[in-house]
């Protein structure tokens, strides 16, 4: 079974990206619900049989079952007649909500720190449709359930033989610029090439990004400090106006939108030297780096801003799709 993101960009007109930001507003509320039961329940369990809290104590039935995911899936029609609007979300929308909390539950389990936080007003980003009778895909325009058929950028078409398992909908620039995460699968396997051919090792570094066993380097463009004072003069302009204003908002959406910038030209850099390095060697070897060690030091701000993380991830998708190896 192979597996694969496409990332493009839809255009919906303002009737749907209300729908949509109205969305994004509700499955917080539905996330938060579901977490406060949780932690409800567990607060319940803490104390001993024979003492109690002298400040508070959580009240709850002894034989009441742990707020599972599939128990709090179950309680979504009741709610929707207790809240007539979480009707207007998407069932399935919901329900991957519910999903994404559980997930983060499991995952907190597993490491023993990070547990769940409630989920404060615009931290929502995106939301799941988790799965398609037909490809909602057709043309240029993708057709999303209760919002409809949106125009999309297909500046790339889907691979015969690949189906779309699911999409989500991300929103970027504070809700100006919208995206869809097309997951698309196919039941072929490809296997892991062997190491073959000419190889490569490379290390990276903050005076030089990249320097290849074959002498040849990358200088390392400043992509945060080459466009920080741009970015300070909008922060302070957004800064200046009355907080919840019309004004105050437009200035925040030109700060989103520079660092959006920054963003997509650090990753354009990235993809662009995993090309070249890929162009040179079908195998490559790369150090392993203490990424979140880089980013505590005195050169946290450079290594930030280099994203070796980032790096390296892309650069072992590209090796894989290319047929090359990355060790």
């Amino acid at each position: 079974m192979l597996t694969m993101n496409y990332t493009y960009r839809i255009y919906p007109n303002v009737v749907q990206q209300t729908e949509l930001r109205s969305w994004l507003e509700t499955c917080p509320g539905v996330y938060n619900y579901a977490l406060r039961e949780l932690k409800d329940w567990i607060a319940s369990r803490k104390c001993s049989v024979d003492r109690c809290s002298l400040e508070k104590e959580y009240i709850i039935p002894a034989d009441e079952p742990f707020p599972s995911y599939h128990r709090q899936q179950n309680n979504l029609p009741k709610a929707k007649k207790q809240f007539p609007h979480l009707g207007k979300v998407h069932s399935q929308v919901l329900q991957t909500t519910i999903r994404r909390l559980h997930d983060t539950w499991e995952a907190f389990q597993k490491r023993g720190y990070g547990f769940p936080r409630f989920k404060k007003f615009g931290q929502f980003k995106s939301f799941v449709f988790p799965q398609f009778k037909n490809n909602p895909i057709n043309g240029f325009t993708i057709k999303l359930p209760k919002i409809g058929e949106v125009p999309i950028d297909l500046h790339r078409p889907i691979p015969d033989g690949f189906k779309v398992k699911q999409v989500r909908v991300l929103s970027r620039v504070r809700g100006t610029q919208w995206y869809v995460v097309v997951t698309i699968e196919s039941e072929i396997s490809v296997p892991d090439a062997p190491v073959h051919g000419r190889a490569i090792g490379i290390d990276l570094g903050l005076e030089r990004f990249l320097t290849a066993s074959d002498g040849s380097f990358q200088e390392r463009p400043q992509f945060f400090k080459s466009m920080q004072g741009k970015l300070k003069l909008l922060q302070r302009r957004a800064a200046r106006k009355q907080k919840g204003s019309q004004n105050w908002e437009k200035a925040q959406v030109e700060v989103a939108r520079m660092h959006h910038r920054i963003a997509n030209r650090r990753k354009d850099f990235h993809l662009k030297t995993a090309h070249q390095l890929c162009d040179r060697a079908p195998t490559i070897f790369a150090e392993d780096l203490n990424v979140k060690g880089l980013t505590r030091g005195m050169l946290r701000k450079d290594c930030v801003d280099a994203a070796f993380g980032q790096f390296l991830s892309l650069t072992e998708w590209v090796c894989w799709y290319r047929w090359g190896l990355l060790w």
